[in-house]
């Protein structure tokens, strides 16, 4: 019989590093374990987290044990600890959050319903991807030519679908209206989830419907990667705003975490020496940023913070046009980068 509890502790244990990383930062990855001082997130040496192994019995995955107190459990028990959550269902609801899966809508009656593929998994998000086309000449290219953006990346990661389910906010029944798609993807190019953008009826923006944007799969540490990247890499919240910075210096790599929360989490590309990251201005941006940045400069790889005029770079874009935006940006790219400003 399916639980959801069991669905949700296999797929936190599958992605255990990214989990300690959110719950336990002030550990640290070693060999199979990651290593804190306890479940209150101080220093030390004394709770091992396992990080990698079977799903379930002996050496699972997720499992966690304080050699000091002789506390075990698994990752639920450390989200419990951390964030203080004492009702079950508002903890299953926070590990939903972590992992970027909708959460449940209850309906207003009991009906019986016909069993159904369970949604919001990596296969489901993989499925919707396949099923878009690409984007050149739709809807989700109108869109963004409205938002000032012709680069649309180079790694096909944006598409299109015109009939993708929408549930307004509160609702049980579903609409299908136009979308733009984005493949959310791991470190081996392998689709965890996707991103949805629901258009207006003329691709004129977004579509006058709540929420406008809604995301499914496996997000966390992973992100858009918007364009293939090398020994640098820029890395943002929004699709619209990573695009702005390719539209003004096309030779970044650019990629989208999607949120403040995920933007602190994302897994770095081995061989990376120089990192940018790209924040909106907001106190959540910030701190994200703050995140990312300590763990960047743990592992070697240099930081700089890529800030802009107004709220986000895409406001920039729109407001002032690519020239100035790439003036504004060459201020604060490195001058080992300055190479790849336009001429």
């Amino acid at each position: 019989m399916y639980s959801e509890t069991e669905d949700l502790v296999r797929d936190l244990a599958e992605n255990a590093e990214g989990v300690c990383r959110a719950y336990l930062p002030a550990g640290r990855r070693e060999g199979s374990y990651w290593i804190v001082g306890d479940l209150q997130n101080n220093p030390g040496r004394s709770l091992f987290v396992r990080l990698t192994g079977p799903a379930s019995g002996p050496g699972a995955a997720g499992k966690f044990t304080d050699g000091a107190t002789g506390e075990h459990g698994d990752l639920l028990d450390i989200i419990r600890a951390r964030t203080g959550i004492t009702r079950f269902p508002d903890l299953l609801a926070e590990a939903r959050a972590h992992l970027g899966r909708p959460q449940p809508v209850v309906p207003d009656k009991k009906e019986l319903r016909k069993a159904k593929a369970p949604g919001g998994t990596p296969a489901a998000a993989a499925r919707l991807f396949a099923a878009s086309k690409p984007i050149t000449g739709t809807l989700a290219e109108t869109y963004l030519r409205s938002r000032g953006i012709t680069q649309f990346g180079a790694n096909g990661a944006l598409r299109f679908h015109p009939k993708c389910w929408h549930r307004e906010e509160g609702q049980t029944r579903s609409i299908p209206r136009p979308a733009m798609i984005a493949a959310v993807t791991d470190g081996a190019g392998a689709v965890q989830g996707v991103h949805r953008t629901w258009l207006a009826p003329d691709g004129q923006g977004k579509a006058a419907v709540n929420p406008q944007r809604r995301a499914m799969g496996h997000l966390l540490c992973n992100a858009v990667r918007l364009t293939p990247h090398d020994d640098i890499l820029v890395v943002g919240e929004g699709i619209e705003t990573m695009l702005s910075l390719s539209e003004a210096i096309p030779g970044l790599p650019v990629w989208a975490a999607l949120s403040s929360g995920h933007l602190g989490a994302v897994l770095l590309p081995e061989g990376l020496q120089r990192l940018y990251i790209a924040i909106d201005r907001d106190p959540a941006g910030q701190l994200a940023a703050g995140r990312l940045s300590a763990r960047a400069s743990e592992v070697g790889v240099r930081v700089r913070v890529l800030e802009p005029r107004l709220g986000d770079f895409n406001d920039d874009l729109r407001a002032n046009g690519k020239d100035a935006l790439r003036q504004h940006l060459a201020g604060q790219i490195g001058p080992e980068d300055r190479h790849r400003l336009p001429s």
